[in-house]
């Protein structure tokens, strides 16, 4: 935490380090076959700089990406396809995948804590992984908490073994690590190119906000197991007697389950007795304000943190004043977007007292109008983040091919 914010720090201000021996023209921006033109051994070529950002960012992202369990019976394009579109919200949206992963955080850490499950168990119960021998997943607590089954549930499911839970997952800690640890690479590689004057270019800013981002959501999704294909069959079979039981089912506008996935304002009104599996962003109800507001808090401050490393290219050189203005304005956009976000949150909360029990009710014609511009103004603001830093690549300064030396930090005499 403290070297992400320290290379925050360090990308919005002027380096106070001894200028290097490199030509006094740096600050140019100049064609990008300029690397021709620098006699320095110490040379990065403009494809290896280009394709080491997309590396990381599809590396990071595809990691921490922790689908739910698919439904039975897909085939392995349609669940690369899921992966791959979980994958692309994390991209435009990562506010979304952020809070995805805080709110299942605090939701395995109140099951492991209220049903005595290891973390892994309860991870695997939020994301769909435990079924019933009738095919029903067991996602909800009031299916442990039913007077006739909850017992019985709960025991099938500490039964299983938690080496056979991670015997499904597609990533061990040693495998996350790896990719926890490119991500600080690249954040230190960030830091020495600030350190010595090296210009940091839109594309690695941007690629900078990723890695930061990503390692938040592989620490809150540390314990989730990755990429499970297939359930775990637990339990009795549910029979259809015990439906009014277990659970009701509630019915709610798609603008109250869009706001789910954004605010966690969750609802229960899941049926897992007319489903064969969980959908990609299902999460357990938070039952405490302490969880809500947590969750809300992380999303929140890390969105915000994510807008906040794009604004440290604030003074960067580009190539028209257009791009500049445009890039100061969007980052602006998705750094201030999520506080506000977060102000509205009282707003949300009282939908509770609302006559209907949803959201719409509170004022049906502002609230949509203020999400919707919310929504527009962030997803434009996302895009034109995402396609300047290659736009800027048509011009860079010759400092932006000089790779860092690291010779300089290794103590000699």
């Amino acid at each position: 935490m403290l070297l992400i914010f320290i290379t925050i720090y360090l990308l919005s201000k002027n380096s106070s380090a001894a200028p290097l021996s490199y030509p006094t023209t740096l600050d140019a921006r100049t064609p990008t076959d300029s690397s021709d033109n620098i006699n320095n051994n110490n040379v990065r070529q403009f494809s290896d700089m280009v394709w080491g950002c997309l590396a990381t960012i599809f590396a990071c992202t595809w990691v921490s990406v922790h689908p739910n369990v698919p439904p039975p019976d897909q085939n392995s394009f349609r669940i690369l396809w899921r992966r791959l579109k979980m994958m692309l919200i994390a991209i435009i949206a990562p506010e979304i995948t952020v809070g995805f992963a805080a709110r299942q955080f605090f939701a395995s850490w109140r099951l492991s804590k209220q049903f005595k499950f290891s973390r892994t168990h309860a991870f695997f119960f939020c994301m769909g992984g435990f079924v019933s021998s009738a095919g029903y997943p067991i996602a909800i607590k009031k299916q442990l908490e039913d007077p006739g089954l909850g017992l019985e549930f709960q025991e099938a499911i500490r039964a299983v073994n938690e080496e056979d839970i991670l015997d499904r997952s597609k990533g061990d800690a040693l495998s996350k690590g790896a990719a926890l640890l490119q991500g600080l690479w690249f954040v230190m590689q960030c830091l020495a190119r600030v350190h010595q004057r090296l210009t940091v270019t839109e594309l690695e800013v941007a690629t900078l906000a990723f890695a930061i981002v990503n390692i938040f959501i592989w620490l809150l999704w540390w314990n989730k197991p990755l990429d499970v294909h297939r359930p775990i069959i637990v339990g009795p079979c549910t029979l259809p007697g015990s439906h009014s039981r277990i659970s009701e089912s509630i019915r709610h506008s798609h603008l109250d389950r869009f706001l789910e996935a954004i605010f966690g304002v969750t609802v229960d009104g899941y049926d897992p007795l007319s489903s064969d599996s969980v959908s990609s962003f299902w999460s357990l109800s938070l039952d405490t304000d302490s969880h809500r507001i947590g969750a809300l808090c992380i999303t929140m401050l890390i969105g915000g943190m994510f807008g906040a490393v794009h604004c440290t290219a604030w003074n960067a050189l580009f190539p028209t004043v257009a791009e500049m203005w445009t890039w100061r304005y969007s980052s602006l956009v998705v750094t201030a977007l999520p506080g506000v976000a977060l102000e509205m949150l009282p707003v949300f909360a009282m939908r509770e007292s609302s006559l209907d029990g949803t959201i719409l009710s509170l004022n049906p014609v502002l609230v949509a109008v203020m999400i919707w511009i919310g929504i527009f103004t962030y997803v434009a603001a996302r895009l034109i983040l995402i396609v300047l830093p290659f736009t800027c690549l048509r011009s860079l300064p010759p400092s932006a091919f000089v790779d860092v030396n690291w010779s300089m930090y290794i103590p000699h005499t």
